[in-house]
């Protein structure tokens, strides 16, 4: 058994929260898939040990009626479609979506409905919705075809036949070559158009829902709901496949070559590069894995015992997402087929259990149980503290603000938000022992004001810098991430080891998301032991202003 899953478990947690707030994909200056889908969910794959990308090459044309053939940029709109992909998975916060439906992009590549997208816009959904050029008004179902989890490529079959479809480029892709991404970005059914050059010919092509060894880079822009939509020339024939985007104005296609050899593998009903698992890897301080959304029913990994919430945190003995990409674990699948026997370890975090077995041998059965807490020093204690019993909705003195809180945090102070005397909002301070979450590392406890005053001096990054000050000495700034729920938008501070007490400390500052608000939100909680991570998704899912501000 792999010792670096006995580290301190409070890293476990504290990457669970960096993965779950971060689940919309938008992390400040990390390459991220550009959809509006929630997480994707895998299909069963025979892997195939190929990997290089060929040099560029001239595409075969395809067999199809020249009149159907789009060959103008004008014409494009008519083969580029919107996927409505609806599907249940495990978030990485141990919540479960039931019926979550996410929008992306993709295009016909045949008249009888054949198309490309990418494999996170479409990999275990349920079912398919698809609209072609922009119609709302006429609605397709689809079947996937077969998809590569690694290579990030899926191909589905739309009912019908007879549609507009577009043809690949021929000849070489180089820098400054003029191209077009064609999608339908943010979820709207409206078609849209940008324009760019290609600013890269080969870009590095590994990130934590794929791995690619390289990657065509570009300035045409796209942003969520563009996945699996095409890059296109000026003529309207298709350069690349779409996948992911940097907020430093990078935008990435999975090229024309790699995209062509995969895609007809993927048409024949041929999955590639997985054994059944819809995951994303994530690493951190002496802890790393790849955490497994869902599960494709049937598949080698259904077979073997995983499930929806586990972390494959080794295979074939190697320890996995060291690095935080894909990298090692679709290198392993490259190098098997898929009925080759792999040695399998798994954290199964609702049971507290660490499984070993195989897949395609070995059934997943329980190698060691625990139940973990931590001392001042961060080391692993034997015999857990427990749950919290319940929770609690509180609200300030004023009715302005509220949350849930653990029952057994009774020290509760709603006053006034107040700075040098002057009051600037509404405020809840919440802990079993207040003064010592406001001394000390070592309590657990929740700070939440909300104020208009704040808004009027700056916004919320700035309210994030400012409070970034009062820690930098105290605690590990773990890095910043983006933050939104359904009501406010904003980013957050992640601090570890404060005081060298191995404990956690969030900083979160956020505005609404409707524009006809004005006020700044601020949350901070203090993670001392592993059920506060529960108390931590309760109070995120439930802090809200409700009334006039102070």
């Amino acid at each position: 058994m792999n010792a670096k899953l006995l580290k301190p478990f409070l890293w476990l947690g504290t990457l669970i929260l960096v993965v779950g707030l971060a689940c919309n994909f938008t992390s400040s200056g990390t390459p991220q898939p550009e959809t509006t889908q929630a997480p994707p969910q895998p299909q069963e794959t025979e892997v195939v040990p190929e990997r290089t990308e060929a040099p560029a090459t001239e595409a075969p044309a395809t067999e199809a009626p020249d009149s159907l053939a789009v060959s103008s940029l004008d014409g494009v709109k008519n083969a580029v479609i919107q996927i409505e992909a609806q599907g249940t998975f495990v978030n990485p916060d141990f919540t479960v979506s039931f019926n979550s439906a996410g929008l992306g992009s993709g295009f016909i590549i045949d008249p009888s409905g054949i198309a490309v997208t990418n494999n996170h816009v479409v990999t275990g959904a349920a079912l398919f919705k698809v609209w072609i050029g922009g119609d709302t008004t006429t609605t397709y179902n689809a079947r996937v075809l077969g998809v590569s989890e690694c290579s990030d490529l899926a191909v589905i079959d739309i009912e019908g036949e007879g549609f507009p479809y577009l043809d690949w480029h021929e000849g070489p892709i180089g820098v400054g070559l003029e191209v077009f991404a064609a999608g339908y970005p943010l979820g709207e059914p409206q078609f849209t158009l940008t324009k760019g050059i290609v600013s890269k010919e080969k870009a590095g092509g590994e990130t934590s829902w794929a791995s690619v060894d390289y990657v065509v880079e570009h300035d045409a822009t796209i942003n969520p709901g563009n996945s699996g939509g095409p890059l296109v020339d000026e003529d309207g024939r298709v350069l690349g496949v779409n996948y992911r985007g940097r907020e430093t104005g990078q935008y990435f296609a999975i090229g024309r070559d790699l995209a062509v050899r995969t895609i007809d593998q993927l048409k024949s009903g041929k999955d590639l590069e997985t054994f059944g698992v819809n995951g994303e890897a994530f690493a951190g301080e002496g802890f790393s894995g790849i955490w497994v959304y869902s599960v494709k029913s049937g598949s080698p990994a259904d077979k073997a015992g995983l499930t929806g919430g586990d972390i494959i945190t080794t295979l074939e003995d190697l320890i996995l997402s060291s690095d935080g990409t894909m990298s090692d674990y679709c290198d392993i699948l490259r190098s098997h087929s898929s009925e080759d026997t792999l040695d399998i370890e798994v954290l199964r975090y609702f049971t507290q259990e660490i499984l070993a077995g195989q897949i395609n041998g070995r059934n997943l059965e329980t190698a060691a149980t625990f139940e973990q807490t931590f001392d001042e020093q961060g080391d692993v204690q034997v015999d857990s503290t427990g749950n919290y019993t319940g929770y609690q909705m509180v609200t300030d003195d004023y009715g302005s603000i509220q949350m849930e809180i653990p029952n057994e945090w009774t020290d509760i102070n709603g006053g006034y938000w107040e700075d040098s005397g002057d009051t600037i909002g509404a405020a809840i301070s919440a802990s079993a022992d207040l003064d010592g979450y406001n001394q000390t590392w070592d309590e657990s406890g929740v700070f939440f004001g909300a104020s208009d005053d704040l808004a009027k001096l700056g916004g919320y990054v700035n309210l994030l810098d400012v409070r970034r000050d009062a820690f930098s000495d105290s605690c590990k700034l773990d890095g910043r991430y983006d933050y939104e729920d359904a009501y406010y938008r904003g980013k957050y501070d992640l601090f570890t080891n404060c005081a060298d007490s191995g404990n956690a400390y969030i900083v979160l500052t956020a505005v609404p998301i409707d524009d006809s608000q004005a006020f700044l939100i601020l949350v901070e909680i203090q993670i001392t032991k592993e059920s506060d991570f529960d108390a931590l998704d309760r109070i995120l899912a439930t802090f809200e202003v409700i009334g006039v501000l102070p």
